[in-house]
């Protein structure tokens, strides 16, 4: 029984899957720089990588290297949320103003919407309207040379959320549904107002070091990422050059707790399997964040889905980042779990968009059968393929 030689510890390594490895391969083929696929399911654990870790370079991303993982830190801020709302120190249906003073909260916004992204709050990393209609947000999510020299610039959470604050809503609260990263910074917001603590401490000490997340990182304002990491890129035109500049260095103050962290395949399969198995949350809230919204199929901090020739239920969350990107799925009880690190060359066009979907769809389908794999997430900003 052969394995791959990049399969790693902590659980039973399975047989080697050729035909995931042909998937990965096609991956590469259709753009991505680099890929790192781990599956745990009922025939063990399998790992593998396809492409580089660094253009011009002949090294495969490295396993369970550390990768930017965009909006699956949105799963994490809500299971923190959620965790208040058990010990009784937060309401879900109660008003986010009432949490949040002196922001100008409308009233009619609860908790709830913010995880559920039905508040209708202003995106800050800008409003995407389905007739093509782009309201820009700020400088460090406008497309181009200018996402590149911003890449460093700090941002405050409060600054973030009253800028999101003083433009106009997208709809009345509660009356329709749009992704925006907004509600997560006032998560954020709220989670450090009701403990008295910053975010990333309340995330290492109630989810990261009771699951031995070895590898996850709340970057706060520091452009570091722990090595080992496959690179990310971004392209763009300047005076009629075409530019790729290494954007693996960015301080990610810009996305907050809507995006920041930083994890590693082996890390997001224990969390989102511990999440789903009933770990992190008592089981009647894990059935409120895995509710699905009518209109996108988004709980709270978390998208389900129906797929597989079984009719399973999968949980997951994606996420972009300029150049890295992140995928995490559990079926419902844990014991199923797909989860991924990609590395890329962005650009303003979001030329890989059709790509990073099409290989989302293809190992989902792989792994968990032959149903829809699902929609992306909506973009962290303009130079995202996916958040």
């Amino acid at each position: 029984m052969s394995q791959s030689p990049h399969t790693t510890e902590n659980s039973v390594a399975g047989p080697d899957r050729p035909e995931l490895r042909k998937t990965l391969q096609d991956i590469v083929d259709s753009g991505i720089t680099g890929i790192h696929l781990r599956v745990h399911d009922e025939r063990g654990r399998w790992t593998g990588s396809a492409g580089v870790a660094e253009l011009g370079g002949s090294a495969e991303p490295p396993a369970d290297g550390h990768v930017r993982i965009g909006s699956n830190t949105k799963t994490f801020t809500a299971t923190l949320v959620l965790q208040l709302v058990a010990e009784g120190k937060v309401e879900l249906d109660a008003p986010a103003a009432g949490y949040l003073p002196g922001y100008g909260l409308d009233e009619r916004i609860t908790v709830r919407m913010l995880l559920q992204h039905t508040s209708g709050v202003f995106n800050f990393t800008g409003e995407y309207y389905e007739d093509g209609t782009v309201v820009p947000g700020i400088p460090a999510t406008i497309s181009g040379k200018e996402w590149v020299d911003n890449r460093f610039r700090t941002y405050r959470p409060e600054e973030l959320a009253r800028l999101a604050l003083s433009r106009p809503a997208r709809f009345e609260p509660g009356t329709d549904w749009s992704y925006s990263n907004s509600n997560y910074v006032l998560a954020r917001l709220l989670v450090e107002k009701v403990t008295g603590r910053s975010c990333a401490e309340v995330t290492q000490e109630r989810i990261v070091e009771p699951l031995g997340l070895t590898g996850t990182v709340v970057p706060g304002t520091s452009p570091e990422i722990p090595e080992p990491y496959a690179h990310a890129y971004y392209r763009y035109e300047d005076a009629g050059r075409q530019e790729t500049v290494d954007v693996t260095r960015v301080n990610p103050s810009w996305i907050s707790a809507g995006g920041d962290m930083i994890s590693t395949t082996q890390d997001l399969h224990t969390f989102i399997s511990a999440l789903a198995a009933g770990r992190l949350l008592p089981a009647p809230l894990l059935a409120e964040m895995a509710k699905p919204h009518p209109k996108s199929g988004f709980g709270l901090g978390l998208r389900v889905q129906e797929a597989g020739t079984d009719g399973g239920t999968l949980f997951f969350h994606n996420g972009g980042a300029g150049g890295h990107a992140a995928l995490m799925y559990s079926t419902s009880d844990g014991s199923k779990t797909l989860t991924a690190s990609l590395n890329y060359v962005d650009d303003a066009a979001l030329s890989l968009t059709g790509a990073f979907l099409k290989a989302q769809d293809r190992l989902v389908q792989e792994v968990f059968g032959d149903g829809p794999a699902g929609p992306a997430d909506e973009a962290d900003g303009s130079a995202q393929p996916a958040g």
